[in-house]
This record gives C-alpha cells, structure tokens and sequence, in this order.
C-alpha cells in the first residue's frame, strides 16, 4: 500500500503528519475517519486569517463592508474555485457512489476540502504556519475583490440610500401571488412614502420580488436625488409606476 502523501502542489506546506491530509482529503462516503472535525477546525481558522487581513488591507471599511467582503472570500463558490486551480480534486478519498456522481467536481466538497486542509495545517504545524498558508492562498482573491458597494444587495442599498437622506424605510407588499407551488410568482410593490412612485416586480420568490422591486427604486431615486441636487435645479417626482419582471 502506498504511503500517504505529504504535500500537495499550489500548497505551500509539507505535512509531518501525512496521516492528517489524508483524512482531510476523505469524504464520509469513504471511510468512517473522514475529513468533518477538520473542516469545522479550517473554517473557524479561514473566518478569522480573512478577518484579520481584511482589517489590515482596509483600514478605511466599516464594520458592514468588512462582514460583506469577508462573506465573498469563504464562500463555497470562491473555495470551490480555489480548489479547483490548485486540482484538489484528483486527490479526494471518496466513495464509489459520490465518485460515480461526479462528487471531486462538486462545489459544496471542494469548499469544504479546502477547509480541512487548513484544520489539519493548523494540527500539524500550529497556528502561525497555518495563517500563513491561508493567506498567501487568499491574497490574489482579496486583491481581485470588487468594491464593497457592489456586493450590497438591491434592498440594502436602497435602505442606506434612504437613511442617508433621512428618509423613512421603504415598505414591500405581496400584491399577487399566482401558478402552482413548484412555479409560483410573486408580484411585490416597493414603495417609499410621496417621495417616488411605487416600484413592481415579479418574480419566482418573494425574496427575488423584493430585491428587483428594491433595484427599480433605488435606480428612481438616485436619478431624482442627481436631479435636485444639481446647482439651480429643483426636485421634481416622476409620475409614472416602474415594473420588472424578472423570470427566475
């Protein structure tokens, strides 16, 4: 039987323990030691190294912007991607039915493989060469993220758009729902008091309603505030009820 490995290629780390990797590369479907515990060890590990460096790199980001950028950095879908580049995939224990089922290509196992390795690092080696590993891999990624006002959704923006004017909150209500459980719509109007008109939208889910409804308004209002902030222009409302609707 071959001996387990002890590094792999795109981590910057060699294993005293290869025993470690080898569980953190094991799925459940494998085996009864599996890479779970470590996974919860690696996760509390990345929160914390990506909290750290964000607060380091951004002095100026509030607490709000601090939270939206750290949730991009360790979502499923950027470990994912991180595995992926780094082809943690070849390397996975799985069982024959998860391999069968396309499981090393699977978002949520790669994410969560990533997240063992770290715990088993953090075993291994202790607490400062596994911070360093996490953030030399999370570098470029915190490099490429975007502007923190563009992971805000609709329905956020809108309120911080209102509240900075001094404005009341916007107010969503279900005006229809329509079609079978497995393809209902939801029809939902925003509206912020006589200061625009209403917004409407429909959607597949109430959730997805609102943010729509909420984009429409914010879009409304920030061309009316541009409008009467201009020098020697006056505020003027928009007659006129805006509608999207959206087909997820």
């Amino acid at each position: 039987m071959m001996n387990p490995v002890n590094r792999i290629a795109g981590i910057d780390y060699r294993f005293s323990n290869p025993g470690l990797l080898q569980q953190a590369l094991t799925h459940r479907s494998f085996g009864s030691t599996h890479y779970e515990r470590l996974e919860f060890l690696g996760d509390g590990l990345l929160n914390f190294v990506v909290a750290e460096l964000l607060f380091e790199r951004r002095p100026k980001a509030t607490e709000g912007d601090l939270s939206r950028l750290r949730s991009r950095l360790v979502r499923d879908r950027t470990l994912a991607q991180l595995a992926r580049e780094i082809d943690i995939g070849q390397h996975l224990r799985l069982g024959m039915g998860e391999r069968k089922s396309g499981g090393f290509l699977r978002e949520s196992i790669l994410a969560d493989v990533i997240e063992s390795i770290f715990g088993a690092i953090l075993l291994d080696g202790g607490y400062q060469e596994a911070r360093r590993v996490v953030r030399e891999l999370m570098d470029e990624l915190e490099q490429s993220l975007p502007d923190p006002d563009d992971l805000k959704d609709p329905k956020t923006r809108l309120q911080e758009l209102l509240q900075g004017r001094g404005y009341e909150l916007p107010v969503y209500e279900i005006l229809a729902e329509s079609g079978a459980d497995h393809i209902k719509r939801f029809q939902v109007e925003c509206r912020v008091g006589e200061l625009a008109p209403p917004a409407q939208a429909e959607a597949g889910s109430r959730r997805k309603a609102e943010q729509a409804a909420a984009r429409l308004m914010h879009a409304q209002l920030l061309n009316q505030f541009e409008q009467s902030d201009r020098p020697g222009r006056q505020g003027q409302h928009h007659h006129g009820q805006q509608s999207l609707k959206d087909s997820g």
